[in-house]
């Protein structure tokens, strides 16, 4: 390749990767993002100085793996750590002021006597129909077009605007209209908008096709604090409280919408000082440990075992057995584990008919746990195995017959000749192993959701990991809190860490046997 044309190349590259960021920038901007826009900024500024001067070659190497590592590694710790010490979760997803500009955009009524609108659903374009914030696009009975959403209503410029002969909008230039399946699927945000007006009004959606235009019941007095629903008798008059809008009569009325705020430590404290929670975690610590160790060793002695055998010079046909037994790893996950949830039934299992048992597998803890430990020995062993093939076979074999000459038989010959010099190959993925297994939150979802559960309380099950558990209070119950399952999360990667570390340096010793 000659200089020009690639000097020509890097400077494409350069042109189209700054052009990436500031569209990144442009969208991030859009969604008021300040620091992310700043940050984003700082690495375009970056990749131009590094990239386009000769000087700092090593960078040039390094940055890429650099932003990769902060973007999917550090950035994700980091948020889930800060996302811990709030109260971010379902009723507290947003900022107080954004609870109260909508729950009085929830209040609207409709005005007697006021026109509607022709309506059509919308999203920004290239934006996804099923996750997308909504937009309105309306035309007034006069023809004038508007684009609404929760922050307003502004003006529509016609250039581009196609209208049907009643007036509502078939196309927009910025805005993909949504069908009527795609809007009636959405039908639940589409309820919950509410299009804030400049005279305090506002806009609320009738059906796939109208809006009306209407006055909120609920007035917020910044002074005072306090929110006042002028719609009952007589006015009902809510207070701040715990991070949502109390009513000051009745403390067991409040709106649904709090908001997010900061609360240090609170969902720490939870963990350790909840006499419930702390039960739980502590027998779910325990578990987890218990799961994620037996599945290293089970897993690793079978793989290893195999592997020796077929290792073995005067074993023929080793091509075919091997390709089979790597055939659990070849499948899904995800399908294998369905297929052992069915092997596993107490009525109609293959394992309970083939054996002539009537074992409860997953009715019970004991059993639901040793049906988790078979499952994951048999998708486990044959990433082991082939690990442990690579590693034997990296072996000199001179090393070995030096051993035999030497007067050792094969046991005193694996133990202190193949085992040392194999665990310096396959121990820094057995420590990966255990972290994975530590978090398979795969298996134990498909195969037992965590279950069984003791009756006087479903949060905690027999067989849940610290991952499950947090993905419990995260996703499911009447109130997800995002805010203590990512404490839970950061938890977790705190006490992965701490056991990591031991066995970081028990390898960094193995490799002395070199």
């Amino acid at each position: 390749m000659t200089k020009p044309l690639a000097l020509a190349i890097k400077w494409v590259l350069i042109v189209a990767t700054l052009a990436g960021i500031l569209w990144i920038a442009t969208k991030l901007a859009q969604a008021g993002n300040t620091m992310a826009v700043v940050i984003a900024g700082l690495v375009g500024m970056g990749i131009l100085a590094v990239y386009a001067t000769r000087r700092s070659v090593p960078l040039k190497y390094l940055v890429p793996g650099l932003l990769f590592m902060i973007l999917f590694q550090l950035w994700p710790v980091l948020y889930t750590a800060s996302l811990s010490t709030t109260n971010y979760g379902d009723g507290h997803l947003y900022s107080k002021e954004e609870s109260v500009t909508d729950i009085i955009a929830q209040s609207v009524r409709e005005v007697p006597d006021t026109p509607r609108y022709k309506m059509s659903v919308a999203i920004v374009e290239g934006g996804d129909p099923v996750t997308s914030d909504l937009v309105l696009l309306l035309t007034k009975p006069d023809g004038s077009t508007y684009v609404g959403d929760t922050t307003g209503l502004k003006p529509l410029p016609p250039t581009g605007v196609e209208k049907t002969p009643v007036g509502k909008i078939t196309k927009a230039p910025g805005y993909t209209v949504l069908t009527a399946k795609q809007a009636n699927a959405r039908s639940k945000d589409l309820s919950a908008i509410a299009v804030p007006t400049s005279d305090g009004g506002g806009i609320k959606p009738v059906g796939l096709s109208e809006a009306f235009e209407g006055k909120a019941t609920v007035t917020y007095d910044a002074a005072a604090d306090k929110l006042t629903d002028a719609g009952t008798t007589p006015p009902t008059v809510y207070a701040p409280k715990d991070a949502k809008w109390v009513n000051v009569a009745d403390q067991t009325q409040s709106f649904p919408q709090g908001w997010k705020e900061n609360i240090g430590l609170a969902n720490y404290s939870r963990i350790f000082t909840d006499s419930t929670i702390r039960s739980g975690f502590l027998s779910i610590f325990i578990w987890n440990i218990a799961f994620a160790i037996l599945s290293v060793l089970t897993t690793f002695l079978l793989g290893m075992l195999i592997a020796l055998l077929f290792n073995d010079p005067r074993l023929r046909g080793k091509a075919i057995y091997r390709s089979l037994l790597i055939l659990p790893y070849a499948l899904p996950g995800f399908v294998t584990a369905l297929v052992w949830k069915g092997m596993f039934n107490q009525d109609y299992g293959i394992i309970n008919q083939t054996l002539g048992l009537s074992v409860d597998w997953l009715g019970t803890p004991a059993g639901a746990k040793a049906a988790i430990l078979i499952t994951n020995l048999w998708l486990g062993f044959p990433y082991m195995f082939i690990v442990c093939t690579g590693a034997l076979q990296s072996i000199p074999q001179d090393v070995r017959e030096a051993a035999t000459i030497d007067g050792a038989n094969a046991f005193r010959t694996l133990r202190s000749i193949i085992m040392p010099l194999l665990l310096v190959a396959v121990g820094p993925l057995l420590l990966a192993s255990f972290a994975f297994n530590f978090n398979n939150f795969g298996l134990i979802y498909l195969l037992t959701k965590g279950g069984p559960f003791n009756g006087a309380d479903t949060s905690i099950g027999s067989s849940d990991l610290l991952i499950t558990y947090a993905f419990r209070l995260a996703f499911s119950g009447s109130a997800p809190n995002y805010g203590f399952a990512a404490a839970v999360s950061v938890i977790i990667f705190l006490l992965v860490a701490l056991m990591s570390i031991p066995g970081f340096r028990r390898t960094k010793a193995l490799e002395e046997v070199n």
